[in-house]
């Protein structure tokens, strides 16, 4: 009777705290952002947006803030982040990894489908070509992007160096990491020689100052890139996800409201999406793989062959998707 009974209170007390813990999750929200700028700098500019997602959705949403995209995806893998603003690539990451689900997608000033990612120099420099860049590499020093960045890192690495069979960290006197803010005033304070942005970060550094904004040489553009989604975990209650969304959707109808969108990453609004929005991203991370494993001459033949047969169907079931 007293195991029945202690049964039964454990059940009953595991209950209740599931019970609390899913109305804590109706009532409060963390949304995530991914650091391309200072968080103060981030703060101002985003937290309008998050004040009035609260207002439209009786929940408290709470601006995470953190210094990198890896922050963001632990953040949501181990339940601190609910929604979060990600890049393709860090996204990719949050599906497979932290339970993450894209649900929407920016829609920029011009109505665009994507963005670009840029390799940039100091307008002094005498650079005037990618293959001017890799010819001098070895008295240039180069930035990378964060390792999550798509178009920071991911994009340019396949582009730039992959398809050229290069390794940037061979290619150059040094190479280091850092966000896109980083890297923009690095360039343009001359501490940095050349290095990987965005066309979201050039077209906010005009419009802030269009001097400094002069100042930008861009020596490489990307193709285009699937603009950034937005995403929540999967396991949100429904009610929430609906009240998240229908915010989200119908935000940017009034000039109030359209230029705070402007401010934080020079969109006009969102249009619904879903996770095959990152099946041209997935696809450059297998091409970049394949190549690595056609390249490496220390790899055994046997299973050179099996690792590019693997990432050949996995490219196959991929095509399959995108139709």
């Amino acid at each position: 009777m007293k195991l029945t009974r202690k049964m039964f209170l454990t059940a009953a007390t595991s209950l209740l705290l599931m019970g609390t813990n899913q109305a804590q999750s109706l009532k409060e929200i963390n949304f995530g952002i991914i650091s391309t700028d200072s968080s103060s700098a981030l703060k101002s500019l985003w937290q309008p947006f998050l004040d009035d997602m609260g207002k439209a959705t009786g929940l408290k949403i709470n601006g995470f803030f953190a210094t990198d995209y890896t922050g963001i995806i632990e953040g949501m893998r181990f339940g601190k982040v609910q929604v979060a603003w990600h890049g393709n690539k860090s996204a990719i990451e949050a599906v497979d990894r932290a339970g993450g689900e894209v649900f929407a997608q920016f829609i920029d000033l011009e109505g665009r489908l994507g963005y670009y990612s840029y390799v940039i120099t100091h307008r002094d420099s005498p650079l005037k070509s990618i293959d001017d860049m890799i010819s001098n590499g070895k008295s240039l020093s180069f930035g990378m992007g964060d390792p999550q960045s798509t178009s920071g890192t991911l994009v340019p690495t396949y582009y730039v160096f992959s398809q050229r069979k290069l390794d940037p960290k061979n290619v150059f006197r040094v190479t280091r990491s850092s966000n896109h803010g980083g890297n923009l005033l690095a360039v343009l304070n001359k501490q940095i020689d050349v290095a990987t942005n965005n066309s979201e970060e050039i077209d906010k550094l005009k419009l802030r100052d269009a001097a400094k904004h002069a100042e930008i040489k861009i020596l490489w553009t990307s193709p285009l890139i699937p603009r950034d989604p937005l995403v929540w975990k999967k396991d949100l209650p429904a009610e929430t996800k609906e009240a998240i969304k229908k915010f989200v959707m119908g935000y940017g109808k009034d000039a109030r409201e359209k230029e705070i969108l402007k401010g934080m990453q020079q969109i006009a609004g969102f249009r619904e999406s879903t996770d095959l929005q990152l099946v041209p991203i997935r696809q450059l991370e297998l091409y970049k793989d394949r190549i690595k494993f056609e390249n490496d001459d220390k790899m055994n033949a046997a299973e050179k062959t099996a690792k590019m047969a693997e990432i050949d169907k996995k490219l196959a079931d991929l095509a399959k998707l995108s139709k």
